[in-house]
C-alpha cells in the first residue's frame, strides 16, 4: 500500500491527521508507517522534514517502493495520530530547493550544460555544472535571477506522462518515462524534481552565490538563498562594520584600508627583519671560535630561531643550540652544525630526556621541548 503525499497536494500544509498503520522497533528507534503524511522523505538532493507525530519527534523520513517511513524517537499507537512538521526547516529548504532551480535553469540555459550535481546541506547549497563559468558572468546570473525573484513569477507544478511529456522541453538527470513530476519556473527553468517549492519566486527572497570552485570537468557553485541568505548577509556586515570600526574607515572602504595596513605592517616587518639580522649577527661575533654553545632567548618565531642558529654555527666553529622561550614553558629550538655532521642521535635522545618533538638531517633540526632552562643545560652538560 502506498502512502498518500499531502506535501504534493500542499507544501504549505503545516499540520495534518492520519492513520498509523504500522511502529516497528528499529535499533534505539521506531519506524512508523502512516496512511499519509505530510513530512517529506529525503530525496533528489533535499533533506526529509523533521517534526512531531502524535507524542514522538519525527528524526527523519525516507521513501521506499512508495511507501514513506517515519523515523522516531519513541513508538507511535496504531490508529490515528496528528502530525507536525518543523515548519521553519521546511520552508528553507522550500527557499533553497527554489532557488538552486532558478539560478541552475538560466545557467544551464546560458552555457548549454548540465546540472550533475546538486546537495542542500545544512550550512550552505552546492551545485555542480560541466561547463567553465567565470566569477563575473557568475554574478551577472546572481543579479538576473534576483530580478526573476523581484518579478514574483508563478510556479508551476504538474504531473505528465506520455505524449504530452515527450512535448516538454525540461531538465533531468537520466531519461524517464511513466508519470513525471514537472517543476517549472517560468521564463527561468523547467525540471523534473521529486521536492517542495515555493508558490511563487518571491517567496525566495533573495539569492547569492558564494563561491565558483573548479570541480572535475567544470565547477562547483556554492549559494544560500532566502533567510540563510539575509542572515549570512547580515552576520558578515556585523562583522565588516567591527572591521571598519577597528581601522577608523567607512563600511564599504574596508578594503582600501587593509591594503594601506597590509603595506606598512610589510615595512614595519622588514625594518624588522634588518634590526633582527644585525642583533643576531652581533649577538654571534661573541661566540666566535667558541665551539659548542648553548642560547636562551625570549620568545620568537620558529623562523627567527632558526636564522640566530644559523648565524651563530657560522661563527662559533661547532654545534649551535638555541632555545627560545619562556622558562616553565613550550620553548621552540633549533639545532645546527654548520659543517652539516649529523646530529639526529642528539636529536632523538634531546626529544624523549626534554619532552620535545621535531627533527631534521644534516646537521640541522628544529622543533620543540616542554622542560625547564636548568633541565636543558643539564642535558647539555651531560652530552
Amino acid at each position: 500500500m502506498s502512502t498518500e503525499k499531502l506535501y504534493y497536494q500542499d507544501s504549505f500544509l503545516h499540520s495534518f491527521s492520519a492513520k498509523v498503520l504500522s511502529c516497528e522497533p528499529q535499533g534505539k528507534s521506531w519506524s512508523v508507517v502512516l496512511d499519509r503524511t505530510a513530512f517529506y522523505p529525503e530525496g533528489g538532493g533535499q533533506p526529509a522534514d523533521h517534526g512531531v507525530l502524535g507524542p514522538a519527534r519525527v528524526l527523519d523520513v525516507h521513501e521506499k517502493n512508495d511507501v514513506i517511513f517515519h523515523t522516531t524517537d519513541r513508538p507511535v499507537e496504531i490508529g490515528p495520530v496528528s502530525g507536525e512538521i518543523d515548519w521553519a526547516r521546511r520552508f528553507d529548504h522550500m527557499q533553497q530547493h527554489s532557488g538552486e532551480h532558478i539560478c541552475s535553469g538560466m545557467i544551464c540555459q546560458q552555457y548549454q550544460c548540465d546540472n550533475v550535481g546538486f546537495h542542500l546541506g545544512a550550512d550552505f547549497v552546492t551545485i555542480d555544472f560541466n561547463a567553465s563559468i567565470s566569477w563575473e558572468d557568475l554574478l551577472k546570473i546572481e543579479a538576473r535571477a534576483n530580478e526573476y525573484i523581484y518579478e514574483n513569477h508563478p510556479v508551476s507544478i504538474q504531473f505528465h506522462q506520455g505524449p504530452e511529456l515527450e512535448k516538454l522541453s525540461y531538465r533531468s538527470k537520466k531519461a524517464l518515462d511513466g508519470e513525471v513530476r514537472i517543476v517549472s519556473f517560468p521564463g527561468a527553468d523547467c525540471c523534473a524534481c521529486c521536492g517542495t517549492h515555493v508558490a511563487s519566486s518571491g517567496q525566495v527572497g533573495l539569492i547569492k552565490v558564494l563561491s565558483c570552485q573548479k570541480f572535475r570537468s567544470g565547477v562547483r557553485i556554492e549559494m544560500l538563498c532566502g533567510r540563510r541568505a539575509l542572515e549570512y548577509l547580515s552576520n558578515t556586515w556585523a562583522q565588516n562594520r567591527l572591521v571598519a570600526q577597528t581601522l577608523s574607515a567607512k563600511p564599504e572602504a574596508t578594503y582600501n584600508a587593509v591594503v594601506k595596513l597590509q603595506h606598512q605592517l610589510a615595512e614595519t616587518n622588514f625594518r624588522a627583519a634588518r634590526l633582527e639580522e644585525a642583533a643576531f649577527a652581533a649577538l654571534a661575533k661573541e661566540y666566535a671560535g667558541k665551539g659548542d654553545v648553548l642560547l636562551f632567548q625570549p620568545p620568537m618565531p620558529p623562523d627567527s630561531v632558526r636564522r640566530l642558529a644559523d648565524t651563530v654555527a657560522k661563527n662559533c666553529g661547532g654545534l649551535a643550540a638555541v632555545f627560545a622561550g619562556e622558562d616553565g614553558r613550550l620553548y621552540h629550538y633549533t639545532l645546527v652544525r654548520a659543517d652539516g655532521e649529523t646530529i639526529a642521535p642528539l636529536v632523538k635522545e634531546m626529544n624523549t630526556v626534554l619532552h620535545g618533538k621535531g627533527g631534521g638531517r644534516n646537521g640541522f633540526a628544529q622543533g620543540s621541548v616542554e622542560a625547564r632552562q636548568e633541565e636543558t643545560e643539564a642535558f647539555f652538560r651531560k652530552g
